[in-house]
Order: structure tokens, then C-alpha cells, then sequence
């Protein structure tokens, strides 16, 4: 039995407690896009939100989050991952001040654009540090991943338990306020926990690049989100699809032809990298609008309030943790990349496909809670195969580049599958407000797009995933 000489465990305690100040870093950026969710209907009382605008309170956030990630990513490997992870932070508190203090529609979509701004520069630094951290050691590497993997969906789900709370015992700008202290922390923490230097030797940003493709992203779910309201077959819905389409089309000609693109296009041709990052766009496509609308079934038909609405999903929240942490390693060790991938994101469609059949007179023991944990299951199997394949497939030297891609596939995967699936339920009857019949089949609806899109996934990841078999 060896022993630790004293700056080996040094070294060894500091790198744990960057894993946790990194794993904390990734649970509050998730958790911001989900703790918003309870506090909604208070927010549009106060602020003056129109039905249709106030999913914008999330979309905000999950656009200028996932529209910038790419840009955090480069800028990662430009400047440094301690650099701009300690950055982010900043920013990420000053849009939550903002957030906090706005007094009308505008002002709260601006701090909350601020904040996805700031996420946009943590989340990517922080899996760049991350692999600084223990990319040496394959099997402290894997335990790393399967915690910080926890601390995403963990995220998003306490997330409602927690605005739930602040909610009903606070008001509803502490939902934002509460990011404030936490990153003082984190920053307090940084200088000791986390490594310095350099990923890469470019000193080049493409920031024309950034601003392209967050512009098209933006109009893509803007064009979905509305189109409920104005009509699918309205100019103005075809003409914004269209904006957006074109500018996406633009930032991809930009990044073939660029000198020191904001994206190496190259990058995607890494053994199973383009496939994973798909994997990730799908789970993240189908496990955030089942979240939400999940909640809004608990409060507008079940009648819950909003800290028994939070609390009602802390089973899926225990059950992704301990799912990702002790179950997903031994399955990703025993079945392979590709088996362990499939087989999560059939689980999530079934649990999808169970909430699915929720009834106006339901029950949460009968309608929610099973389904909910079958899906939550399957979220934790998915998640840390695809997230480990998609961030060591890439070199080394682009770590930042290849986390600000699978961050961007699942962020870009929810804003995208969360106005799509808004778009259903309105068409399903959700639009009627105080109808809980209506408001069911609306949900209901949700839940089964979201079903097709969790099976579309394990059918590419069955098909494109080449990883190894056992």
C-alpha cells in the first residue's frame, strides 16, 4: 500500500476540490436555466409578461447561453480556462443583480441574457480545467466526469425545487439574487483549487463568427415560439425562419473559409464526436421540456403549489445523482459508449411516453412519480457516456473548443426543443388557461414530442456511434 508524501496530497486534495468548485459552477449555470420555472407566474404578475412572451424569461438565458458557448470555448483556449472561468463568474453575478433589481420586461431579459453571457464563458472553462485537472489518470477521470455529469441534470431538477422554495418563503427576484453569493465564493475559491496555463497558442477570437451564429440561433426559437400566436403559415413566421436558417448558413461558410475560425470544422471529423454532440442536442431536446411542462402539469392541474411543486421532483433529482455517479460508470465500463447510450435514451422515451398519458384527475403517485423516475434513469445513463466521448475525442489543445461544442449541442438542444414543444402544447390545447382538461392534452402532447425525440436519439446513437463494446 503506497503512501501520499505530503505535496502529493497536496496535489491530490486540490484537485478534488477543483472538481467540486467545477462541479458547482456546472450545477448553477443548469440550475439557472430551471429555477426560474415556479417563480414564473409571479414574475408575469409583477413584470407585465403576455402569455406568449413569458417563455422568453428562460429563452433569454438558454440563448445568449447557448449562442455564446462556442465563442467561450476559443476564448478559453486564447486566454486561459482559470482566466475565463473566474470571468464568467463575474458576469454571471452582474446579470443576476440585474435580474433581481428589474422592475420591467426589458430590463429582466437584458440581466438574463447577461447571465447565459456569463454561463457561456464557465460552462466551457470549467471542463477545459476540468480534463486539466484529471485528464492524466483514465479512472480518477471517469469519477470526475460522472460528477460533474450529476451536476447538470441535478441542476436543472433542484433547480425547480428550489425556486419552488425561494418562491413560496422569499419572493421571486431571490431566484436570481442567490447567485451572488455563490459566485463570491467560487471566485474566493479559484486561485487555490484550480490550475494555471494556457490550452492553446491562437490569439485570435472570431467574434463576427460569435455574433452570426448567435443571431441565427435567436431566430430560430424566436420564429418557433411565436409561431403559436401568429401562425405557422404567416410571412413573418417563414420570414424569421428564413433569417435565421441563412445566418446559421453564413457562420457555417465562415468557419470553412476563416483563417482561425471561431469553429474548426475539421474538429468534428474526430471519431465519434459529431455523433455524440447529436446525442447530446437530442437529450437535451427532450429532458427540458419534460421538466417543464411537468412542473406546469403539478401547479395548473394538480393544483400543487409552488414548494410542493419543487419538491415533488427531488425524487428524479436523487435518482440522476446516484444514477450518474455509481450506476452510468459501471454501465459505460460493462456495455460500451454505444449500448450504455441507447439504452438511456430508450428509457427516457419510455418514461416520456408514460407521462404521456397523465389524466385531469390524476395523482402524483400514480402519474408523475414512476414515469418521472424511469425517465430520470434514462437521463443518467445517456448523459456522461456522451458528454466523456464528446470532450476526449477532440486534441488536447482544443478541450475548450470541443466543451463549448457539447455545451452548445445541449443548450441549443433545449431552447430548440423547449419552443418546439411550447409550440405543441399550445396546438394542443395548453394556450387555454384555467381548462385543466385542455391544459392536459396540451402537456400530454408535449410529452409525446418529447418521446419522438429521446427515440430519434437512440436510433442515431445506434446507428453513428462507433464507440468500443465493452
Amino acid at each position: 500500500m503506497s503512501v501520499l508524501t505530503p505535496p502529493e496530497a497536496g496535489r491530490r486534495n486540490r484537485r478534488w476540490l477543483g472538481l467540486a468548485v467545477i462541479a458547482a459552477a456546472q450545477f448553477m449555470v443548469i440550475m439557472d436555466t430551471s429555477i426560474i420555472g415556479v417563480a414564473l407566474p409571479e414574475m408575469q404578475r409583477d413584470l407585465g409578461f403576455t402569455p406568449e412572451n413569458l417563455s422568453w424569461v428562460f429563452n433569454a438565458y438558454v440563448v445568449a447561453f447557448g449562442g455564446l458557448l462556442l465563442l467561450g470555448g476559443k476564448v478559453s483556449d486564447v486566454l486561459g480556462a482559470r482566466t475565463v472561468f473566474a470571468a464568467g463568474w463575474v458576469v454571471l453575478a452582474a446579470g443576476s443583480l440585474v435580474a433581481a433589481v428589474a422592475g420591467n420586461v426589458e430590463v429582466e431579459l437584458a440581466g438574463r441574457a447577461v447571465q447565459g453571457a456569463g454561463a457561456a464563458l464557465v460552462a466551457p472553462s470549467a471542463l477545459t480545467l476540468l480534463m486539466m485537472l484529471f485528464g492524466g489518470n483514465p479512472r480518477e477521470l471517469t469519477r470526475a466526469l460522472a460528477l460533474y455529469g450529476a451536476a447538470a441534470p441535478a441542476g436543472g431538477t433542484a433547480g425547480v425545487f428550489l425556486g419552488g422554495v425561494i418562491t413560496e418563503y422569499l419572493s421571486w427576484p431571490w431566484v436570481f439574487a442567490i447567485n451572488i453569493p455563490v459566485a463570491l465564493l467560487v471566485l474566493a475559491l479559484v486561485p487555490s483549487s484550480m490550475p494555471a496555463g494556457r490550452s492553446g497558442t491562437s490569439r485570435r477570437v472570431d467574434v463576427v463568427g460569435a455574433v452570426t451564429v448567435t443571431a441565427g440561433l435567436a431566430a430560430l426559437v424566436y420564429a418557433v415560439v411565436q409561431a403559436p400566436e401568429v401562425g405557422w403559415g404567416a410571412a413573418r413566421t417563414w420570414w424569421v425562419l428564413g433569417a435565421g436558417v441563412l445566418l446559421v448558413a453564413v457562420f457555417v461558410a465562415q468557419q470553412a473559409r476563416g483563417r482561425d475560425p471561431l469553429v474548426r470544422l475539421g474538429i468534428l471529423r474526430a471519431p465519434d464526436l459529431a455523433a455524440a454532440n447529436l446525442a447530446q442536442l437530442l437529450l437535451g431536446a427532450a429532458w427540458i421540456p419534460m421538466w417543464f411542462f411537468l412542473n406546469l402539469y403539478l401547479q395548473q392541474v394538480l393544483g400543487f403549489t409552488a414548494f410542493p411543486s419543487g419538491a415533488a421532483l427531488l425524487p428524479m433529482t436523487l435518482l440522476i445523482m446516484v444514477g450518474m455517479v455509481v450506476l452510468a460508470p459501471r454501465v459505460l465500463a460493462l456495455l460500451g459508449v454505444r449500448t450504455a447510450t441507447v439504452t438511456g435514451l430508450v428509457l427516457l422515451a419510455a418514461g416520456m411516453a408514460w407521462l404521456a398519458m397523465i389524466d385531469a384527475d390524476g395523482s402524483y403517485a400514480v402519474d408523475v412519480l414512476p414515469a418521472s423516475l424511469v425517465a430520470a434513469l434514462g437521463m443518467s445513463l445517456a448523459f456522461i457516456p456522451t458528454l466523456g466521448t464528446a470532450i476526449s475525442a477532440a486534441p488536447p489543445e482544443e478541450g475548450g473548443l470541443a466543451s463549448g461544442i457539447v455545451n452548445t449541442s445541449y443548450q441549443i438542444g433545449s431552447a430548440l426543443g423547449l419552443a418546439v414543444m411550447t409550440a405543441i402544447a399550445a396546438g394542443a390545447g395548453a394556450d387555454r388557461l384555467g381548462d385543466v382538461g385542455a391544459l392536459t392534452e396540451g402537456y400530454s402532447a408535449a410529452f409525446v414530442g418529447a418521446a419522438v425525440v429521446a427515440a430519434v436519439g437512440a436510433l442515431a446513437s445506434a446507428v453513428l456511434l462507433r464507440g468500443r463494446s465493452s
